[in-house]
């Protein structure tokens, strides 16, 4: 019989509960063996509408989606670290397009097992853009999600 999680897929939006939901998939393809990727995706589809609907004028959306490419960079670049900290290999990827649409076409194309999302954050509304993109990937995705709510989790990175 082949292992239930042997494929990881970490989704990267530089949140706190994103950056949690990083040490925990570091933990798990620690002590599991898996491989790990994270993703993060400049979400161009919401900036697209905001252009649509005259709230970013077109050097705005320009510039604010050369903007979340950096934070996705350094984001991308942390986690890789917090990796590297412990041992694990991690495939990193930035992408283009609406959040819950690119993450699950990443899982589908690296063969992922399970998605790890950051939980939801008290002081976020219900009408956030990652709140609408966790619930689409939740529903949508193929294999099994987990939505990370561990409160020590810091503790728990720094004895693996």
């Amino acid at each position: 019989m082949k292992p239930l999680i042997s494929r990881i897929l970490v989704a990267v939006s530089g949140s706190d509960a994103s950056v949690s939901a990083a040490k925990y998939a570091i933990i798990m393809a620690k002590l599991y063996h898996c491989h790990l990727s994270a993703v993060y995706v400049v979400d161009t589809a919401t900036i697209r509408q905001l252009a649509l609907s005259k709230i970013f004028i077109p050097e705005e959306s320009q510039e604010y989606e050369k903007s979340l490419e950096a934070n996705g960079e350094r984001y991308l670049s942390f986690v890789e670290e917090l990796a590297r900290a412990k041992g694990v290999k991690i495939e990193r990827e930035m992408r283009r397009g609406a959040v819950y649409t690119e993450i699950l076409a990443a899982a589908g194309e690296k063969n992922t097992d399970l998605i790890v999302l950051g939980g939801w954050e008290r002081d976020r509304s219900s009408r956030d853009i990652i709140v609408h993109a966790h619930r689409e990937i939740m529903v949508n995705a193929k294999c099994s999600v987990l939505l990370v709510k561990e409160p020590g989790i810091d503790q728990l990175y720094k004895q693996a």
